[in-house]
């Protein structure tokens, strides 16, 4: 998963139309960010081509996560073209499952946008 250290180079990743960016919002104190450390690569293996995954430690980016309002972590942001497409912000622990259904939803939001065109 690519780390992303400076504002600018966020807003550059989230700016692509293909494929859709999933930012991870983490930090390295975060015990239920490394809980799903583990099953991350097999997730970004299972959406490769769909999916592309940045990483972004809330300590590092502060303002910029004050700004996307990331008041828990880990949190899961999609993007396309510099817009929002969905979230899975909150406070609690997320499994596999979770993420995966996130994931998912983020996929459907994404092609129903790109049909009302």
């Amino acid at each position: 998963m690519e780390i992303i250290k400076t504002d600018e180079a966020f807003r550059t990743t989230i700016a692509s139309k293909e494929p859709i960016t999933v930012a991870v919002f983490k930090a390295t104190w975060c015990k239920d960010c490394h809980f799903i450390e583990p099953f991350m690569p097999d997730i970004e293996q299972k959406y490769a081509g769909r999916i592309r995954f940045v990483e972004v430690d809330r300590d590092d980016l502060p303002e910029l996560c004050g700004e996307l309002n990331i008041l828990g972590i880990p949190s899961f942001i999609a993007f396309q073209d510099s817009r929002e497409l969905v979230r899975f912000v909150n406070k609690l622990r997320k499994s596999r499952e979770e993420i995966e259904q996130f994931l998912d939803r983020a996929l459907q939001v994404a092609e129903v946008l790109d049909q009302s065109k």
